[in-house]
């Protein structure tokens, strides 16, 4: 056997763990939220805007927004401080779609969406806040995608062919280890 064809296994590996890791990579949108609007003066507020913009076939509200406000002056944010997100596909003549943010956890800096994204592709985003020290606005725009991390059990189906190679290659080597063996 020469060094070439001793190597091969290692290549093979390589090449497997390569490609069990690429769906990962091509799905890289469905992982947490992300900054879309960060620290955007809007009036007498400071707001970022993380988003996970996930398009649903059932009506789900899959396009979830997570409003950080910040107060632009001295002092804390008032309690009775609300924001409302809209959104609007960029691709189709629909009108915007307008929700009321809800407090997580009563904290009124960090405020809660969820709307339904019914298609891929661009949306733009309004975040609108009105409270006691007057209102604001910000603009910004997202691209929703389909949630694309399989169902736990499709993980399985998916995964059988590499175990199957592994198993198979296992057994082999076994095989050829118990055959060198001097008897």
């Amino acid at each position: 056997m020469t060094r070439r064809t001793r190597r091969m296994p290692r290549v093979w590996t390589c090449a497997l763990t390569v490609a069990a890791a690429a769906p990962a990579a091509v799905a890289a949108h469905s992982g947490p939220p992300y900054a879309v609007v960060t620290r955007q003066a809007a009036g007498p507020y400071r707001l970022s805007l993380w988003t996970d913009p996930d398009a649903t076939d059932d009506r789900a509200p899959g396009g979830q927004f997570w409003v950080v406000i910040e107060p632009g002056r001295d002092g804390a944010v008032p309690p009775a401080t609300r924001a409302r997100v809209a959104i609007r596909p960029l691709d189709r003549e629909k009108p915007f779609v307008e929700v009321t943010a809800e407090p997580v956890n009563g904290d009124v800096t960090r405020q809660y969406a969820g709307l339904v994204m019914d298609h891929e592709g661009p949306f733009t985003v309004r975040v609108i806040v009105d409270g006691p020290w007057g209102g604001g606005a910000v603009d910004t725009r997202v691209e929703a995608t389909y949630d694309l991390r399989p169902p736990l059990p499709l993980l399985a189906v998916y995964l059988l062919p590499f175990l199957a190679v592994g198993f198979l290659w296992g057994a082999r080597l076994l095989r050829r280890r118990q055959a060198r063996k001097p008897r």
